[in-house]
């Protein structure tokens, strides 16, 4: 029996059993436990391929494999739970851009900036910058896609301004470092490639990145820019 089938037949074993124990006792026949008269011996001699009616699978194989179906099945489960913009009716080109972009954000393949500016909910003006990925992972954008919320710009944000208050605030996020004292304007570093983003509308985006402005009648205004880290991991 080559790999290929000897995969395949652990991979049909696992599926049909529970536990590594149901296949041992699938093995054994009547006649097995008559002779013998011990369903733990006659399980040894079916895991050393003295008794049985089928293939030999070992113990760590079974249970190796059945470990790694589990944790696949999870992390599909676990996928299509996140991805929150999954089924939604969306109408708006700026939540219809986030909704494709958020499966690359979750996993790491991009990182989004989405710069904002509009009124708040007090009629004031509001700007700055927000970290699609770090978001996504602190707060649930159910709300967002479903309409009962407008994602703003927050002072805990890369960036944030009120053009009524002239409150300007930074923060550094776990995936960009802030660069706030450049003479030219405001610079991201993005933290796994080290790679600059530019933010500057007359400046070009940076190494792998892109500056997207988006047509939206939710927002005075949105441009998102995409950074692909080539770093190797």
């Amino acid at each position: 029996m080559d790999l290929d089938e000897a995969s395949t037949t652990v991979d049909n074993i696992v599926t049909q059993f529970n536990t590594y124990e149901d296949f041992l006792d699938s093995q054994i026949t009547t006649l097995d436990l008559y002779y013998l008269e011990d369903e733990g011996l006659a399980r040894q001699l079916v895991e050393l391929g003295y008794r049985g009616t089928g293939e030999v699978v070992r113990r760590e194989d079974f249970e190796a494999r059945k470990a790694a179906i589990e944790v696949a099945r999870l992390a599909e489960r676990t996928q299509k739970k996140t991805l929150t913009s999954a089924g939604k009716d969306l109408h708006d080109n700026f939540l219809k851009a986030l909704a494709v972009r958020e499966e690359d954000n979750r996993s790491g393949k991009v990182s989004s900036v989405i710069f904002i500016r509009d009124k708040n909910s007090h009629g004031q003006e509001v700007s700055g910058y927000i970290d699609y990925a770090h978001r996504l992972k602190t707060e649930d954008f159910e709300v967002y896609f479903s309409g009962k919320k407008r994602l703003l710009p927050r002072p805990t944000d890369m960036s944030f301004y009120n053009w009524d208050s002239h409150i300007a605030v930074w923060n550094s996020t776990p995936n960009y470092q802030v660069i706030a004292d450049n003479p030219e304007g405001l610079l991201f570093k993005y933290k796994r490639d080290r790679k600059i983003l530019n933010v500057d509308p007359k400046a070009q985006p940076g190494d792998n990145s892109t500056r997207s402005p988006i047509l939206t009648e939710l927002y005075t205004q949105v441009v998102i820019f995409d950074h692909v880290s080539r770093r190797k991991t």
